[in-house]
């Protein structure tokens, strides 16, 4: 089906197509300036996955007199988990846009947003915890 507005043809596609590295040779290559910032929003996601595995090892290194390991542990574990899933979710986006540019589709809703909200939340209840104790 092909986009429409205001009564002329636009040229994009609706609908889902696989994703695939695939997806990257085909259609056309997208203004340079679009490309970029898809790039510097993938960076943008690797500094938080980044910040992340900081915190895990801050908390790890130099919560042992503070937090006690029964909490710590579970804790630093959690977050370095949710550091690799910021990590593939964020390549898993920047190939789901970059396909999109190139095949001339409305961009994708970010879902990825919702998991990283939800661990720093849990990072911030956890901060919480140990902070009231």
């Amino acid at each position: 089906m092909q986009g429409v507005e205001c009564g002329r043809d636009t040229g994009m596609t609706v609908g889902p197509r696989p994703i695939s590295l695939a997806g990257l040779r085909q259609g056309v290559d997208p203004d340079p300036r679009f490309t970029l910032a898809n790039e510097r929003t993938y960076l943008a996601w690797i500094r938080t996955a980044l910040a992340l595995i900081a915190a895990a090892l801050a908390l790890e290194a130099f919560g042992g007199t503070v937090v006690p390991t029964t909490i710590r542990l579970p804790a630093a574990i959690t977050i370095l988990i949710g550091a690799v899933l910021v990590v593939g979710l964020a390549l898993w986006r920047w190939l789901r846009i970059e396909i999109a540019l190139r095949r001339r589709q409305s961009l994708p809703l970010p879902g990825s947003i919702v998991v990283v909200a939800l661990l720093v939340a849990g990072a911030g209840s956890t901060a919480i915890v140990v902070l009231i104790r």
